[in-house]
């Protein structure tokens, strides 16, 4: 009995292909999108403008018909064996689509349309929109509000939604469907169109099942007023639950059989939850890598001021499922290795063997607390959580004529973390409790230096996913209970789930040292993101007007 778990993420897609007797990872494989993220241009050639960040929905089509293929070749195992398959997705991605699917980019008419694209999870372009949708909550008291830690971001379905009809009113009208990209691909692969409630909850305002009424939607925009009948659907499907079949088309392309289940759409860090056996309240898990999504369980729901959103049963069913996140982790490190990092250290790199984040990793983990003088605010891409300001940029304090690459990198390294622990810290002040992280992803399963930082800098044990494709794996596991495997995903996860058997424990004088440090960091954090010092926002409206 074998499942079938697919990841999409920024960059790529992953199918993973599992034993569901006991989870064991059979075979992987990866495609590359080839279009990538398209933040500078379309396919045509067209320039976009900055904060743009969209993506093309034939990636995803294709990520199925190279990457199932190859795990069956790999493996061995008769496709007819596979009894399920489920995926998971960044989010918020949506895409308008006519009313039987079809992406609006893939209409000739549309082709060279930026708003005819999917706006990728870090589309920040809709700013304005997601003001707009904040401050008219607040002046009507909606009530909603608060379950989103009084913020919504531009990274959410609304804000992306009320930018194409502000700005481009005639693409509106021709959407007759705004759909998340994960719920997209199951409406592909099974003809059925669902909306899964994670997605929904967490990125579309739906709280205990309801959207914001139709007069809120009103006071947006008299023409947003009837959005949710005209573009979308108030029908929600539970994660676990079967969406459908899979389509004979589809099972022709992947090399499976026609009517195998196909699990409802997850988001990737929330599926990654029951992988990594976190089915109970209290454990914090970090899914690592470009950015950082902090997923929480709790028996009771609280109010926490900029944290993504609570919604129950969002991530384990029962219990309350809480999201808060950094807006950019792995991506701050990529930005300095690519972009500031000297010659002499690529050099002393290929020389010790190694490759240039090993070799800077290396030299960084031969420092002691503090002894660079640095302090860094890890907002490279915005700030998700507690802030919600994708405004907010990046910035490295004490920097001198002696400060070195390594130094850099083990503070960008710390920053993070510290932006970790202000996410900590902003539920335990609400009662919510986090007694210890697991970290899942590929970042923390590559760097020592930054799983003991983490430990370090917020006071707690740090146990790592024992699968390094822990979103696959947990998209697997949905499709074993989709697939009537197991009854539930907490038996899915105790059969399945896996935890590495080391665990990492914070070194208590370092704790002490980052105490102090964090402290500094919270004056900076207030400084520069509570409006004391808006220079980071007066700099990007120059930047802006610069480049239009």
């Amino acid at each position: 009995m074998y499942t079938i778990g697919l990841d999409f993420g920024t960059l790529s897609g992953r199918a993973v292909l599992v034993d569901a007797r006991d989870g064991a990872e059979i075979a992987e494989a990866v495609f590359e999108y080839p279009h990538g993220v398209m933040d500078r241009q379309l396919p045509s050639g067209r320039r976009l403008p900055p904060d743009w960040a969209l993506q093309h929905p034939q990636d995803y089509i294709d990520t199925f018909a190279h990457t199932v293929p190859a795990v069956l070749r790999q493996s061995g195992v008769d496709a007819d064996a596979v009894r399920g398959i489920g995926i998971d997705f960044t989010a918020s991605s949506p895409m308008p689509t006519t009313a039987d699917g079809i992406p609006l980019c893939f209409l000739e008419d549309f082709k060279d349309e930026p708003h005819a694209y999917i706006k990728l999870w870090k589309h920040h372009a809709a700013q304005r929109q997601a003001d707009q949708i904040n401050a008219t909550a607040r002046a009507r008291g909606e009530s909603w509000l608060p379950r989103y830690g009084g913020k919504i971001s531009s990274e959410w379905f609304f804000s992306k939604l009320l930018q194409i009809l502000q700005e481009r009113p005639d693409i509106y009208a021709k959407i007759d469907r705004f759909i998340e990209a994960a719920d997209w691909v199951i409406w592909q692969l099974t003809g059925v169109e669902t909306r899964n409630t994670c997605t929904a909850g967490y990125k579309a305002m739906v709280q205990d099942g309801v959207f914001p009424s139709r007069d809120y939607f009103h006071a947006l925009d008299p023409a947003f007023e009837n959005v949710v009948d005209e573009k979308m659907s108030r029908q929600f499907a539970e994660l676990g639950d079967k969406a459908g079949e899979l389509s004979p088309a589809m099972a022709a392309l992947m090399g499976l059989p026609p009517g195998i289940a196909v699990a409802v759409a997850n988001v990737d860090a929330h599926v990654t939850a029951p992988a990594v056996k976190a089915t109970e309240s209290g454990i914090m898990v970090m899914v690592m890598g470009t950015s950082c999504c902090h997923i929480l369980s709790g028996d009771t729901l609280k109010e926490v001021d900029g944290m993504c959103g609570v919604v129950k049963g969002g991530v384990i069913p029962g219990l309350y499922g809480y999201e808060a996140g950094q807006s950019a982790v792995g991506d701050i490190f990529a930005w300095f290795v690519d972009n500031a990092v000297p010659p002499a250290y690529h050099q002393a790199a290929r020389a010790a063997g190694m490759g240039l984040h090993g070799y800077l990793e290396r030299e960084a983990a031969k420092q002691q607390v503090g002894a660079h003088g640095l302090l860094a605010l890890d907002w490279w891409n915005g700030n998700r959580s507690t802030l919600v300001d994708v405004d907010l940029t990046g910035m490295m304090l004490g920097m001198t004529l002696a400060t070195r690459a390594p130094d850099i990198y083990r503070a960008l390294i710390e920053a993070t973390a510290y932006g970790t622990r202000e996410i900590i810290e902003a539920f335990e002040a609400q009662g919510i409790e986090v007694r210890e992280l697991v970290a899942a992803g590929g970042l923390p399963e590559k760097n020592a230096l930054l799983r003991q930082i983490f430990a370090d800098v917020t006071g707690r044990s740090l146990t790592l996913s024992g699968s390094a494709q822990a979103p696959a794996l947990g998209a697997a596991m949905h499709a074993a209970v989709a697939g009537a495997l197991y009854p539930d995903i907490h038996a899915a996860a105790e059969k399945m789930g896996k935890l590495k058997a080391g665990v990492v424990q914070p070194n208590a004088l370092n704790q002490k040292l980052y105490d102090r440090l964090f402290a500094e960091y919270q004056t900076l954090y207030d400084t520069f993101g509570r409006g004391a010092n808006d220079v980071m926002k007066r700099l990007k409206a120059l930047k802006h007007e610069a480049l239009a």
